[in-house]
């Protein structure tokens, strides 16, 4: 099983990170948090990686209705958007499959709300 969306794009990386990170806000989607993991690994491990980033994406509605479900789901949240580049030399975008990522919590109030999030998150990738 897939734990993630995809899709590999003909972008530049930095072209890629503002198109998912529009198309996400475009389906009300804010991104809360961004870590550049080349930049982190070259600096603490001296380690060189093509361009990676994570993307911590939130919609406020989504997560309110999520922890008043299960209050301790915060630790799924919020919904990670990976940018990286292949060995290729393209740009993939993935998502986290929210319906995969809610079902380790074996709360099936979850699974209607995950869905529609999944809908969402398909939306805003088929975007780019």
């Amino acid at each position: 099983m897939e734990y993630f969306l995809n899709k590999t794009t003909n972008y530049q990386f930095d072209e890629a990170v503002n198109k998912i990170s529009a198309a996400l806000k475009e389906v009300g989607f804010g991104i809360l948090t961004e870590i550049d993991m080349k930049a982190t690994l070259k600096n603490k491990l001296d380690v060189d990686r093509r361009p990676y980033k994570i993307l911590g994406a939130c919609n406020p509605q989504f997560a309110n209705k999520a922890l008043s479900m299960e209050e301790k789901i915060g630790i799924l949240l919020p919904c990670n958007v990976i940018v990286m580049e292949n060995e290729n030399g393209k740009v993939d975008v993935a998502i986290m499959d929210p319906a995969v990522a809610m079902s380790v919590v074996e709360n099936t109030k979850l699974e209607s709300l995950a869905s529609v999030v999944k809908e969402k998150l398909e939306l805003a990738l088929s975007k780019i």
